[in-house]
């Protein structure tokens, strides 16, 4: 039995400043903007590249906006995201990786990782409502 996660809500408080926010800097696109009602409102955005989308709505959720963390993104080359996010104006964190790696307990050091171990390099950033998303580098290849 496959169990596929393919959608995740995140609670925002304006729809409309967090679609802009999702599409117009973090990149994502746009599936659905469904409002049959005054009281009910989903928009489903989509990473580039992901089989998981994101709700973002009204009625969705009774969570507080700005109350999900553990959002991940994954990516092959952490700089190069990190670049393009900030280049549409996310305010994004610097780029920190595992250390010592093959000991780790939490510690960290600054830049990526210098052997692109995956799952060891990281940077975040936040939506208008303080949702934080982590992005991971996996799969490193050398262009």
């Amino acid at each position: 039995m496959d169990y596929l996660l393919e959608v995740m809500t995140v609670p925002v408080s304006d729809v409309d400043r967090s679609l802009d926010f999702y599409t117009q800097q973090a990149g994502f696109g746009l599936d659905v903007d469904y409002r049959p009602a005054d009281n009910f409102r989903v928009v489903q955005l989509t990473p580039p590249g992901s089989s998981c989308s994101v709700q973002i709505g009204v009625g969705l959720t009774d969570a507080e906006p700005g109350s999900a963390r553990g959002l991940c993104l994954v990516v092959r080359d952490i700089e190069t995201a990190r670049a393009e996010l900030a280049r549409h104006g996310v305010e994004i964190g610097d780029i920190r990786h595992k250390s010592p790696i093959d000991e780790w307990k939490g510690g960290w050091a600054a830049g990526v990782d210098p052997e692109h171990t995956d799952y060891a390099s990281f940077v975040d950033f936040s939506d208008p409502d303080g949702n934080l998303w982590t992005v991971q580098q996996r799969g490193f290849r050398t262009p």
